[in-house]
């Protein structure tokens, strides 16, 4: 299955890509925490370098206590289309190799994986990404 080619950010518009292994659980969650954050205001992207057949029971469940619903979203496999059309590529600590490009911003989130974990474990992990997306948030957006 080939993912869309992502269109670039405009020149107002910030684009960050969120990456992990599986992209069923921690760039799922900061992806929908910018897009409820950030809105329109952001080009959101996850993607993953091995990417799951679908998001983790768990985190779904864990976003949906905070009000963010996950469920109709689908693993989508890293692409180099994606990393160039992004402003700023952040990987989730699992180690995964992105493209590099001139110009782009990289950051490395290091965060524990929910894979295989219940919803009691995945909270401190939505709750820590949560806080990482409002100081990014905070830095891409004017006051």
């Amino acid at each position: 299955m080939n993912a869309p080619t992502p269109a670039p950010a405009t020149p107002n518009r910030s684009s960050v890509l969120f990456v992990c292994v599986h992209n069923a659980g921690r760039s799922q969650m900061a992806a929908a925490f910018l897009t409820h954050l950030a809105g329109d205001l952001v080009e959101v992207r996850s993607a993953g370098s091995a990417p799951a057949d679908s998001v983790n029971p768990a985190v779904v469940e864990a976003m949906k206590e905070v009000g963010i619903d996950i469920s109709a979203e689908i693993p989508k496999v890293l692409t180099t289309d994606a990393v160039q059309a992004s402003d700023v590529v952040i990987t989730m600590g699992c180690g995964d190799t992105c493209p590099v490009f001139p110009g782009k911003t990289y950051l490395d989130w290091e965060l524990a994986d929910p894979a295989g974990q219940g919803v009691d474990a995945v909270r401190p992990i939505r709750d820590e990404i949560e806080q990482r997306v409002r100081s990014l948030v905070s830095g891409l957006l004017p006051a």
